[in-house]
């Protein structure tokens, strides 16, 4: 199961370069094409990139589909838990393990609906046309209009993306099972980047006051200066006590207060 922890971002990684790659291409022979360079614009317009836009927008729709499999394997997905949270732990757990339930049937029925509509769509006439079976009067199915594509590849994208979202609620229910925790997703933690803790004493953008954040971790701008002015009252409340006493030892050699 291991193979399947990071399968999401892989795709996702891959997806996205390859896209932002085509994008950039298309666009550079856009405005290098128009262009009167000799030899070099005649070529460029001999290549064709009016499939870019159209594999692009596949592209995210497959995006989207695994990034919402990542959301919820990850725990990003916004949900409404102001009342399941005043809940006591038994009741709360019920809900929770409810919920991830209602998630999973759902995806699954979405997954099972849409895996059905690909086959139908030109899936099943693939299969058996790459089997070497007889076709019968199954249709072959549509294609995209630029890359001319079976329609069934671009559709697989709702039973491979809502399947793998099935699983992941039934992963993460598994998981809140044995172990109680639901996976929390912080948005100040970037994958990669170790925690290093920082190199100065005090936050220098912090204000000394009761208005604003306070790091409970160093001294705020305008302690260090309380501390040393606090010291220093103490030395000289003490020099002021001690020349008291010595004042008072002197009086009681002389006899006391002169008359």
């Amino acid at each position: 199961m291991k193979y399947l922890d990071h399968l999401e971002e892989w795709i996702i990684t891959f997806l996205m370069a390859a896209a932002t790659l085509i994008i950039f291409v298309a666009v550079v022979h856009r405005y290098a094409a128009s262009t009167s360079i000799p030899v070099v614009q005649d070529w460029l317009l001999t290549l064709n990139f009016t499939w870019a836009q159209e594999l692009t927008i596949i592209m995210f729709v497959w995006m989207a589909k695994f990034g919402a499999a990542y959301g919820v394997r990850t725990g990003i997905h916004v949900g409404v838990d102001v009342l399941i949270n005043r809940l006591n732990e038994k009741m709360r757990a019920k809900f929770i393990v409810f919920g991830l339930l209602a998630g999973a049937t759902f995806t699954g029925i979405v997954g099972v609906i849409g895996a059905y509509f690909v086959w139908e769509n030109g899936a099943h006439h693939a299969f058996l046309s790459l089997i070497g079976s007889p076709l019968g009067d199954i249709p072959e199915g549509p294609t995209t209009p630029d890359l001319e594509w079976p329609t069934w590849m671009v559709y697989s994208a709702i039973p491979l993306g809502t399947g793998l979202m099935c699983f992941r609620f039934l992963q993460v229910m598994v998981g809140f099972l044995k172990t109680g925790d639901l996976p929390h997703h912080d948005h100040g933690h970037v994958d990669g980047l170790e925690e290093d803790s920082p190199q100065v004493d005090i936050d220098v953008y912090s204000l000394d006051d009761n208005l604003h954040m306070r790091d409970l971790t160093h001294n705020m701008i305008g302690d260090n200066r309380r501390s040393d002015d606090e010291r220093r009252n103490a030395i000289g409340g003490t020099d002021a006590q001690e020349r008291r006493n010595a004042d008072a030892r002197r009086r009681e050699n002389l006899g006391g207060e002169p008359k």
